[in-house]
């Protein structure tokens, strides 16, 4: 099994915390991985985007010209990574602030709506992770406990205070594992 992966969008949406968390989790589950990030010189706002690459076999190379999947954060990202994704593959979207959505037909589209989830449970600060849950329950390249792994060396301890009613990583675990079985990914229909 390989599954390689872009995750596209601006600064400041926790791209990179994504890709290193599925990197980290891949790691707790034996799996060779390959985490590559690309972002502009913004903190925030700039584009960024990052390859992550989980694999059984050793990875020979993280540069990638297309990609299993692709998670897209926004219109310049879509604009751009769309067509790189393999005939079969996935692409998952936040419609939030996408105005031309994807229109392939040989691929497997989602919509998440995780800028809206996040802003209905009172805390942006977790849309990163309502994608990524949604990305682990159309592909469980990952068992749960070591996503739990993941995050706890993926985060610094500074982060644990943004989710709520938490203070350790595992909380942070509980909640993701949450996410997914609470708020199942909806498929567009292009």
């Amino acid at each position: 099994m390989t599954e390689e992966i872009i995750i596209a969008g601006f600064g400041g949406q926790g791209v990179l915390s994504m890709g290193k968390i599925l990197a980290y989790s891949g790691i707790m589950q034996d799996k060779e991985v390959s985490w590559m990030p690309s972002y502009g010189p913004e903190m925030r706002g700039g584009t960024a985007n990052v390859t992550v690459i989980v694999s059984d076999e050793r990875v020979c190379s993280p540069i990638l010209n297309a990609f299993d999947t692709a998670v897209i954060l926004n219109q310049q990202s879509l604009d751009k990574f769309e067509d790189k994704v393999k005939p079969g593959g996935y692409l998952l979207y936040d419609p939030n602030g996408i105005t031309k959505k994807p229109t392939r037909k040989d691929i497997h589209i989602y919509s998440i709506e995780g800028a809206q989830l996040a802003s209905d449970m009172g805390n942006s600060k977790v849309f990163n992770m309502i994608i990524l849950g949604a990305f682990l329950k159309l592909r469980p390249i990952i068992d749960n406990k070591n996503v739990e792994e993941g995050l706890r060396h993926s985060l610094p301890e500074r982060a644990h205070k943004d989710f709520p009613n938490t203070k350790k990583p595992l909380d942070w675990a509980a909640f993701f594992v949450f996410i997914r079985k609470r708020f199942p990914p909806r498929p567009s229909r292009p």
